[in-house]
């Protein structure tokens, strides 16, 4: 294991001048988040009682399917015929609807194929050993003697915290540039495409994305995320959001089944951060993710997800616009039925589970056909050093209780592919971690500024790899390599252009 420098307090950042490879580096402007916590983006979590969304939704609503009517009430009937033939499928299966790779095996052409056909219909994988496991638990101690070392460290819940408020604690920056970690990401990234030819993305120089670590004991029942998708909520209806690249225009127009999940250009314009939320997520991150520091099976405090993936993301946008016929007490097959079901009578602005500056929240009583008793499985058992990754768009959620014995501890770390959006957020989260500050879409203050053991700038630049010092914005893209498409390269000399090198 990588040797670290013995504790110490950072009082000042490195000078810029010290950055390698780079000429010119600017402070970027930076609008800060309000203060909080992670339950400042789930209103079930906070208690939080949200307020009826105003008028012009009920507006959006009637422009969205303007002329389109019939064909989302046929579309409407096919997909709810599916739903409840996945959800077959899904209860059967369980856990292992959920595909697996080795590391190993992400260059065995014939494995590869069999888990990309998995990963595009859910939307969700496990990929194996990604790091030694001695090397992952090394991390976690590691984690737990820096909140040790450090005791201000704020977590939710405050009183026994499960999720710490830290984004650059020696173990996760390490973790961020592990190679096999890049190379994991840069696969996964894969599996997306881009109708547009021209368009500026590489998902071949993974972005790193500082976030929050878990260290989750037995018996916890306060950090109970519900069903939920990030990256916004209202923005995915809003002509000003999700809208501005069409992302969801095939699903609103009744035609749900010619919906991409896998294509990135139309994403590249999207705003998922409208409402400048507390931890809402400004960035394009293909994946969300963890990698694993513990042994932690099926309610363990683990992680849930959604393997209906792109019919789930379908029925949660069209569920605004559909109405009930019979008491919504009632819930059953006839409730449930889709001659039940009709286009609202009069418009209204609700957005089931949808509240500016928060997440996506689902439940039973608001989105009752996506069965998530039911449809809501548990990842596979991880051990240390394997990888989890889901979908942006993927419904997911964490146990309720952690019903294990031993603590249920991961790093997130999602997939960001490199584009002009989040080559800007690069810029940002550089600054903090320069200045040891919380990342940009995260609560502010002070953060890890004057903590004991913050891993020095110089000791980052010096440790670890070219590569992981491009993903931190730390080194020039090398712009020049003649072996990449012109469109990459197009993209990289735009982001060393953004990060101030040339």
């Amino acid at each position: 294991m990588l040797k670290l420098p013995s504790l110490q307090t950072i009082r000042a950042p490195m000078h810029l001048g010290a950055l390698r490879r780079a000429t010119t580096i600017s402070k970027p402007e930076r609008t800060s988040k309000p203060a909080g916590d992670i339950s400042s983006v789930f209103p079930s979590l906070s208690g939080a009682v949200s307020a009826p969304l105003p008028p012009r939704f009920a507006d959006l609503k009637r422009q969205l399917i303007h002329g389109h009517e019939d064909q989302l009430r046929d579309s409407w009937q096919r997909l709810l015929a599916k739903l409840r033939e996945e959800t077959e499928v899904i209860k059967a299966l369980g856990s292992r609807v959920v595909p697996e790779l080795s590391f190993r095996d992400l260059d065995n052409v014939e494995k590869r194929t069999a888990f990309r056909d998995e990963l595009r219909n859910r939307g969700v994988a496990v990929i194996r050993g990604v790091v030694a496991e001695q090397e992952a638990l090394d991390w976690k101690e590691l984690a737990k003697r820096y909140i040790q070392n450090n005791p201000t460290t704020k977590g939710f819940p405050a009183e026994k915290p499960a999720v710490y408020e830290l984004y650059w604690s020696p173990s996760q920056i390490l973790a961020r540039a592990h190679p096999n970690m890049l190379k994991a990401q840069s696969f996964l990234m894969s599996h997306w495409h881009s109708a547009n030819k021209s368009a500026l993305v590489s998902t071949a120089h993974p972005v790193a994305y500082a976030d929050r670590i878990r260290i989750r004991q037995p018996g916890d029942a306060g950090f109970a995320l519900g069903p939920h998708v990030d990256g916004g909520s209202c923005e995915r209806w809003e002509y000003t959001g999700y809208g501005r690249g069409g992302v969801y225009n095939d699903i609103f127009q009744g035609n749900w089944e010619a919906y991409d999940p896998w294509e990135s250009s139309c994403r590249l314009s999207a705003v998922s951060d409208l409402y400048n939320g507390p931890g809402a997520s400004s960035m394009f991150r293909m994946y969300q993710g963890w990698l694993s520091m513990s042994i932690t099976g099926p309610g363990e405090g683990t992680l849930k997800v959604n393997p209906l993936f792109n019919k789930a993301t379908a029925y949660y946008l069209l569920r605004p616009f559909f109405q009930p016929r019979r008491d919504p007490s009632d819930v059953g097959p006839a409730f449930l039925d889709a001659n039940n079901w009709q286009l609202e009578d009069q418009t209204t602005s609700v957005l089931q589970g949808a509240v500016p500056a928060n997440c996506q929240e689902l439940s039973d009583a608001l989105h009752p056909h996506l069965g998530l008793w039911d449809t809501m499985v548990h990842v596979p058992t991880v051990r240390p050093g394997d990888y989890v990754a889901w979908h942006c768009d993927t419904i997911h959620a964490v146990d309720k209780t952690h019903a294990g014995t031993t603590d249920s501890s991961v790093i997130y770390i999602p997939a960001c592919p490199l584009t002009e959006t989040n080559a800007e957020y690069m810029k940002r989260q550089r600054e903090a971690f320069l200045e040891g500050t919380p990342a940009p879409d995260f609560p502010s203050g002070v953060g890890e500024s004057e903590y004991l053991g913050r891993l020095t700038p110089d000791f980052v630049m010096r440790n670890i790899n070219i590569d992981a010092q491009r993903a931190m914005g730390l080194a020039k893209f090398h712009q020049e390599r003649q072996d990449l498409p012109k469109e990459e390269r197009q993209m990289l000399q735009r982001a060393n252009g953004i990060l101030g090198f040339v």
